[in-house]
């Protein structure tokens, strides 16, 4: 079995080191044999002609977003919502997260406009929301965790067509006031968790691989499991050290 990778801006939109997220996607599935097509998409190369599993694309700051959102209004935004219409996962970080929605209203008043995959909206806040994260989420009826970095002052809104990814348990979120995290849309996910989020937090990678390779194949298709112990301990940490602060007091984990 193999999968197809799109990785959406890699020389611009690679903020907090995004690009870790494709370093695990296509470790985990190499150690289980599957074969990998990474294509990185700059700005004016098309996503026409290919049939694309898993599109990724990470996160930038006020500049980087100016420079890809023409691209995205007119090149690549329409194979996109083609591409989750039709069942292919995509990943989106912190800008591009933001860049997925209707729009980001930046500091200066500029209004960048979105491809409106997602219900959602950004403005500029006056205050940096910077640090750990942890998120509780629900997939498929069982509680999971999330932990990652934030460092964002965009506050994003959800409309009433979205659903957040998850819940705040130690961060601040999409906005800082609902302690809702990111936003699902099909088998498209939104969120400001960055670079470390899927290193840390494998059980959400192999969901992703999973998602493709059922999307691709079928639903009879498994992952065969991996020593995630190391993974974990990393995760384990994140949750630790913010315990240790005395931080964490919700009793939810």
């Amino acid at each position: 079995m193999q999968l197809t990778i799109g990785h959406l801006y890699p020389d611009i939109m690679n903020i907090y080191a995004d690009r870790g997220n494709i370093i695990a996607l296509v470790r985990r599935a190499q150690w289980r044999g599957l074969a990998i097509e990474l294509h990185n998409l700059c700005i004016s190369d098309t996503l026409n002609g290919q049939s694309w599993d898993i599109l990724f694309i990470g996160g930038g700051q006020d500049r980087e977003q100016l420079m890809i959102c023409d691209d995205l209004q007119k090149i690549k935004g329409p194979y996109i919502r083609e591409a989750v219409e039709a069942g292919t996962v995509l990943l989106s970080i912190c800008g591009g997260y933001q860049l997925m929605g209707k729009y980001f209203r930046t500091s200066s008043g500029l209004t960048l406009p979105g491809i409106e995959l997602f219900d959602v909206w950004t403005v500029a806040g006056d205050k940096r929301r910077i640090g750990d994260v942890i998120v509780e989420c629900t997939f498929s009826g069982e509680k999971r965790t999330l932990v990652g970095f934030e460092n964002h002052s965009g506050k994003t809104y959800l409309g009433s067509g979205a659903r957040p990814l998850g819940r705040i348990l130690f961060g601040w979120g999409n906005n800082a006031e609902d302690r809702s995290e990111g936003t699902i849309y099909k088998n498209a996910y939104g969120t400001y968790l960055h670079g470390s989020l899927l290193p840390k937090n494998p059980w959400f990678t192999d969901h992703l691989l999973l998602t493709a390779l059922r999307h691709r194949y079928g639903d009879a298709v498994e992952l065969r499991p991996l020593d995630d112990s190391l993974e974990y301990q990393a995760h384990k940490a994140v949750i630790q050290r913010i315990r240790q602060r005395g931080r964490l007091n919700t009793g939810a984990i």
